[in-house]
């Protein structure tokens, strides 16, 4: 008996792990290597162990994480319509582990209202998507052919709904400056379709990405959202609309690398002109830019 408690008494340091060697760091030295990675796995290290889960949430950490403009973008902006919180409480966040996570999940609004800023949750990369107001559509002002309306859940005031038209053209630019340097960024038209819809079942649409000036990136994508379908799936080959998590559809219009080495203009067009063919019911909340993950 002696002898069987000698051995349950030892069984749960034999079978303790050792500490890591990094875990006897002090931990301003853990956050430090930390914030030289990125939000993702800083997240992963939090596991690693008590002293780094302490480490992972040094603002220092954080504020990494964050755009050096990130006070200016924030001063600058207001709420999105469907946002319950005001940009200037941001500031007054308890942590900056707090404020990069609702910079994820909350867009706010920036350039009066045309633009909505947001962050990547997973690399901390600054994220846009251009307003429906900001992009160039052509008739966009012909109340025949487009109105403006406002949506629950949409993130500005108004969207464009399309009429009627044989003619979609729509345009859109952002300064490559405003974007993050050394990122792979990719390019998405977020819409909806309504239930009286028609015109895009099976319309190949034209697509183009590229800074100004260059060649641009040319493809084909389709609109048309069921597509025989009970329910659209959130993953696909690319070429069609997916389901978001805000209940949106989005299509890649293509990718581009942003080196940041010098200032330019990244260009969007959406083409779907033929003769005769008359499209309704296509619902545009704007253009997103972000980086391009295979998401």
């Amino acid at each position: 008996m002696a002898r069987y408690l000698q051995r349950t008494t030892d069984h749960p340091q034999q079978q303790r792990e050792p500490e890591s060697p990094m875990s006897l760091l002090p931990e301003g030295c853990i956050a430090t290597v930390i914030s030289c990675t990125t939000p993702r796995d800083a997240c992963r290290l939090s596991l690693v162990s008590s002293t780094f889960k302490s480490a992972a949430e040094f603002d220092a950490v954080w504020e990494r994480f964050l755009p050096p403009e990130y006070q200016s973008i924030i001063s600058k902006s207001s709420p999105c319509p469907s946002s319950s919180s005001s940009p200037s409480s941001l500031l007054c966040l308890p942590s900056k582990k707090e404020l990069f996570l609702s910079l994820c999940d909350q867009p706010i609004l920036i350039d009066d209202g045309k633009k909505a800023f947001f962050l990547d949750k997973q690399s901390g990369k600054k994220c846009y998507m251009i307003s429906g107001r900001d992009l160039i559509i052509v008739w966009g002002d012909t109340p025949t052919y487009w109105r403006w309306t406002s949506l629950p859940g949409a993130r500005f005031q108004e969207v464009a709904e399309l009429i009627d038209v044989c003619w979609l053209e729509i345009r859109g630019k952002i300064s490559t400056c405003i974007l993050s340097p050394g990122t792979d960024y990719a390019a998405y038209l977020v819409f909806k379709l309504t239930a009286e819809s028609y015109g895009f079942k099976g319309l190949a649409v034209e697509v183009h990405v590229g800074l100004v000036g260059s060649e641009s990136q040319k493809r084909t994508v389709y609109l048309d959202a069921v597509r025989g379908q009970a329910s659209l799936p959130r993953e696909n080959d690319g070429h069609h609309p997916k389901e978001r998590g805000d209940r949106w559809l989005e299509v890649e219009l293509g990718d581009f690398y942003n080196a940041g080495d010098e200032d330019g203009e990244l260009e969007m067009n959406i083409l779907a002109v033929t003769p005769g063919h008359w499209k309704s019911g296509l619902i545009v909340q704007g253009i997103e830019i972000r980086p391009k993950q295979g998401r």
